[in-house]
């Protein structure tokens, strides 16, 4: 099953041009990352800034389809696959009126923050990867 999350794209979303900046794209990817955390029950205070274990982003990236304009509603659709005991990816699919006009990627590694050291991801986020892993033949394709 995928997550779902619904965002309107904001000026503050957008550079010069008037479409959005491909940095502020990542941010609502993130958005929907954490709103699919606190979705599962995780509570995202705790989870942030309280856990001695973190998932730093190691890797990231955005495709774009179709330029997006302040005003835009968006689907984006989120979905997960664990890749180890340690590490797991979040796959995006921004959609606009049925179109996809971005795909995004990132790839997260679970550490032990006083060591830095890679550590076995927890229960809660296997849990939550479980839940947000998407069939991913049944997708929609443009």
């Amino acid at each position: 099953m995928s997550f779902n999350y619904y965002r309107t794209i904001r000026f503050k979303d957008t550079d010069a041009a008037g479409v959005v900046y491909f940095a502020n794209m990542l941010a609502i990817c993130h958005e929907a990352y954490e709103e699919s955390l606190e979705a599962s029950g995780i509570d995202l205070q705790t989870f942030f800034a309280y856990s001695p274990l973190a998932l730093p982003i190691v890797h990231s990236s955005i495709d774009f389809n179709y330029p997006l304009f302040c005003g835009n509603k968006l689907l984006v659709i989120l979905r997960t696959q664990q890749l180890g005991i340690d590490k797991f990816e979040v796959n995006y699919e921004i959609l606009m009126a049925n179109l996809i006009a971005s795909k995004a990627i990132t790839r997260h590694v679970c550490i032990e923050i006083s060591t830095r050291q890679k550590h076995q991801l927890p229960n809660q986020i296997r849990h939550w990867l479980h839940n947000n892993h998407g069939d991913e033949d049944n997708r929609e394709k443009n």
